[in-house]
């Protein structure tokens, strides 16, 4: 029986920075672990976006030979569907984005795991983005534990494309 890949939404401010780094960076690896999963992302406030994908995103993206693809459209806000399909959702960052959740979608409040990797007007990309790029790591290694103690399943080819 084929699997249908979960998605793992990523929620930031303005859906142009860390949402979008770390959806990147986790379909790269979901890819390359062949994991059946794949990663969106969307924000409270992408009108205050001020790039489609912040340089720093970018750039720190190339530097590690991630394709661009792997997170390919315009800032996007979330709502009530994107977070009612997402197998697991994450907010990078509590402080800054639970009152969000809380405003906007109370009932999912307390359904959803929050980070604490800071915006760029309080943490420097050089030291946000590798922490993110971490905690992205992190989630990946506990599904593929999880998927691993389960009976093996074969991935559809549709798992795996973007």
């Amino acid at each position: 029986m084929m699997r249908e890949a979960e998605t793992l939404l990523f929620l930031c401010s303005g859906n142009f920075y860390r949402s979008r780094f770390a959806e990147a960076v986790f379909n790269h690896e979901a890819l390359r672990r062949r994991l059946p999963w794949r990663a969106e992302s969307r924000g409270f406030s992408p009108h205050l976006a001020t790039e489609d994908l912040s340089h720093h995103a970018k750039e720190a993206l190339e530097l590690r030979n991630i394709p661009l693809a792997l997170t390919r459209r315009k800032p996007q806000r979330v709502d009530r569907a994107d977070l009612a399909r997402a197998s697991r959702v994450v907010c990078v960052n509590e402080a800054e984005h639970r009152p969000f959740m809380r405003a906007r979608f109370s009932d999912w409040e307390h359904r959803v795991a929050y980070w604490h990797v800071l915006d760029l007007d309080v943490e420097p990309p050089g030291t946000a983005l590798p922490a993110l790029e971490q905690n992205v790591l992190d989630l990946l290694y506990e599904l593929e534990t999880k998927s691993h103690q389960g009976s093996p399943t074969p991935l559809s080819q549709a798992c795996l494309e973007f």
